[in-house]
């Protein structure tokens, strides 16, 4: 159990939560919400013992699993050892354990201490501990061969799910996980969904998923009105509660100044007069029908509209027999993309979906000019203007100007109020249009670079991953925008909630190669379990 007595924090005059007492109990699963700024990820380092409260206490279990944002610090660790780490007693123990028996002459202390050492491995289930490990980082695809590889051979997506593993391992009483499906594919967010629904400590999770979180928790924390509030059931539950709890105060309080009014009424007119006994009787009146007082929530959500100067050709893009591959360590080449051809017509709003490592970006960098395909040609259709939202796109952002006049080297003839009207719709309202591009943290980027977009007005979007670093509330924003623009849209993402509503059509990466499916997202899942004809993949392996 971990248990919130009385917390306070702020930072300056801003109080982000207040007397805050709130208790997460075991075998329930918790979703940690609000807006970006509310404080989140500061709640969550209270948590974890990183940062301290104002006032009040916090009381967490001893054996606590915790995703850690930290990639490098394992660099030189070795994979399985990493996720090992997970369990500090076990690991200790380990170590301790190894040193020992390299130990030329053992003392009879030495002796004993090997004997309690093994003692402490058996309890924490130290000997089957490398196999459960191993299991972990099958299920987030970390392929067997490279479990005893050192962490520095890793991309960063991929030391993110080690960390990920480690968070897991040892069965912890309860785990606190900060965006743990970031950098994860389609396929290892099932695995992790799973793998949480059937965990039975305390779990809180902080996610911009709203589907990961519909599936996973059974309680939702609330951070708003500098207050937290636990909900009973998923996201969706929470929201509709929330609304409804809000709606009907509201509506209670405009009963009471209607009656307020009434009776202030009466007191003016008959203050004075005979009816001084009533008048007081209606005073007392007053007073007890005082509002309840509603503090201003901190959601705030962006107002994204994408819009076109004029509108493409009916073909937008025709790809013909394009292929891309990679050189290896070995001396191999992998090939990723293998004789694809493809045609955009105007106005489709494309979901390409399929597990990290399969070309989904290496796609996108051919359909906009930054990579050339090996083979094959991409033809773009006539009047097609494409506007490109990497999923790097934090690198794209020049440092060492401000937000508004990064925005405004993109700018052709637009004044000053139409820049910052852009920017106050993506929240970077008055002095936070100044706010220097160094210091954006990555939802700030990414509205950034959305403003960006509203401002060129192209009638093709090209969005990689586009929802990373995205508040709930973003998500919804942009999913609104594609789904009312009149241009066309291709989008990788795995967020489900986002390709289901816009895509109209579905692009997927396999091991076999490439699927392309005429339908929404759900027509496509049931055309799998169905076996409709969906345009088959062909084998891609790799090549010497």
């Amino acid at each position: 159990m971990i248990t919130i007595n009385g917390v306070t924090k702020a930072f300056g005059a801003k109080t982000l939560f207040e007397n805050v007492s709130v208790q997460f109990t075991p075998q329930r699963r918790y979703g940690l919400t609000g807006p970006n700024g509310a404080g989140k990820s500061t709640f969550m380092k209270i948590l974890q013992g990183d940062e301290d409260p104002n006032r009040g206490s916090v009381s967490v279990p001893k054996k606590i699993g915790i995703l850690r944002q930290d990639q490098f610090r394992y660099n030189d660790v070795r994979i399985i050892d990493t996720v090992l780490m997970g369990n500090k007693t076990l690991w200790a123990a380990l170590e301790e354990r190894d040193k020992l028996y390299a130990e030329e002459n053992l003392t009879d202390e030495m002796g004993l201490r090997l004997g309690e050492l093994e003692g402490i491995i058996a309890d924490e289930n130290g000997y089957v501990a490398e196999q459960e490990a191993a299991e972990l980082l099958q299920g987030i695809g970390i392929e067997e061969s490279q479990h005893t590889e050192l962490m520095n051979v890793l991309p960063n997506d991929l030391k993110f799910r080690v960390l990920l593993a480690q968070a897991l391992f040892g069965g912890p009483e309860a785990l606190l996980l900060d965006e743990p499906t970031n950098y994860l594919d389609l396929q290892s967010i099932h695995w992790l969904e799973e793998t949480l629904i059937n965990y039975s400590g305390t779990l809180v999770v902080i996610s911009h998923d709203r589907h990961f979180l519909n599936s996973v928790c059974t309680h939702i924390a609330d951070i708003d009105y500098e207050t937290i509030i636990i909900y009973t059931g998923n996201y969706d539950d929470m929201v509709s509660a929330k609304t409804q709890s809000r709606g009907k105060i509201e509506s209670e309080n405009r009963d009471k100044q209607k009656k307020i009014a009434q009776l202030q009424e009466f007191v003016a007119r008959f203050g004075a007069g005979t009816r001084s006994s009533q008048t007081q009787s209606r005073v007392k009146e007053i007073k007890r029908l005082e509002p309840t007082e509603l503090k201003k929530s901190n959601i705030q959500r962006p107002y994204i509209r994408f819009e076109q100067k004029r509108p493409s050709g009916r073909e937008v893009m025709v790809v013909k027999g394009i292929s891309k591959s990679y050189p290896q360590n070995d001396g191999t080449t992998l090939k990723v993309i293998d004789d694809f051809s493809m045609t955009v017509t105007r106005g489709e709003k494309i979901g390409i979906i399929g597990n990290n490592g399969l070309g989904k970006t290496t796609l996108l960098q051919m359909f906009v000019g930054q990579l050339a395909p090996d083979g094959g040609t991409i033809e773009t259709g006539h009047e097609a203007t494409t506007g490109y939202f990497p999923q790097d796109y934090k690198q794209g952002i020049a440092p060492g100007m401000t937000a508004f006049a990064w925005l405004q080297s993109f700018s052709k003839e637009e004044g000053v109020e139409i820049l910052r009207g852009l920017l106050g719709k993506m929240l970077f309202g008055g002095d936070s249009a100044l706010k220097q591009t160094d210091t954006l943290s990555g939802g700030e980027a990414a509205r950034l670079i959305m403003a960006k977009l509203m401002l060129e007005q192209n009638n093709v979007l090209v969005l990689d991953e586009p929802t990373n670093h995205l508040d709930l509330e973003a998500v919804s924003a942009l999913a609104q925008a594609l789904e009312k623009y009149q241009g066309t849209a291709i989008v990788v993402s795995h967020d489900r909630d986002l390709i289901s509503q816009v895509a109209t059509r579905i692009i997927a990466l396999t091991d076999e190669g490439i699927a392309d499916f005429a339908g929404t997202y759900e027509e496509y899942l049931d055309a799998l379990k169905t076996d409709k004809p969906i345009a088959r993949p062909k084998k891609i392996a790799a090549t010497r």
